[in-house]
């Protein structure tokens, strides 16, 4: 564990200095299109269930939480013109590399979720937060297309709490009885392999 610590920690750091200046660009374009704020906070729950506030660059308008914490679709009207195309190659979620660097997360790892709906998880699902909570997972490649999934839906709640929400946690579960250092790299790879191809 200390060495996924420290392969987290300067991996991050290493990728913060290399992408600082796509940072810059796309706190630009968001100034631009969206205005402030550039990034968007929202509390996630972690490891052990301690909560933190997970970094992203915006890409709704402002207090669209309001209205629901699921994003149905890429095309919800929430979303503003520079986050449609910052969600399409899941550039928003590059400052979570923070949130890696902080320890608050791992490159990889189960999802974080919000609170509402880890309040809904049973004795067996808990257990993802036995671990720290990462940037991409075998359950995130699976439903890379989620918010197209939920836009399909009479009720994306619903659809999200009884349907994708358990088959997500069935992956997670797995992952974390299997889990070791080339697991992590290779849903690394597989995760760079189907933003390129996006």
């Amino acid at each position: 564990m200390i060495f996924k610590r420290l392969f987290d920690f300067m991996v991050a750091l290493m990728a913060l200095v290399v992408l600082s200046p796509l940072f810059m660009v796309i706190c630009l374009i968001i100034l631009l299109d969206a205005g402030v704020p550039v990034f968007f906070l929202q509390q996630r729950v972690g490891r052990y269930s301690t909560k933190f506030n997970i970094f992203k660059f915006r890409t709704m308008k402002p207090d669209s939480e309001l209205s629901g914490q699921l994003t149905v679709g890429n095309r919800d009207n929430r979303i503003t013109r520079s986050g449609f195309w910052l969600r399409k190659y899941k550039l928003d979620e590059l400052p979570q590399l923070i949130n890696v660097i902080k320890g608050d997360m791992s490159l990889v790892g189960p999802r974080p979720e919000v609170p509402k709906y880890v309040a809904l998880y049973d004795k067996d699902q808990i257990k993802v937060l036995n671990v720290r909570p990462g940037i991409t997972d075998n359950a995130s490649l699976e439903f890379i297309d989620e918010n197209e999934i939920l836009s399909r839906s009479e009720d994306p709640e619903r659809t999200y709490i009884d349907d994708v929400m358990p088959q997500k946690l069935v992956i997670n579960l797995k992952y974390i009885d299997h889990h070791n250092m080339m697991t992590d790299i290779r849903i690394l790879w597989r995760t760079c392999m189907k933003i390129i191809r996006r």
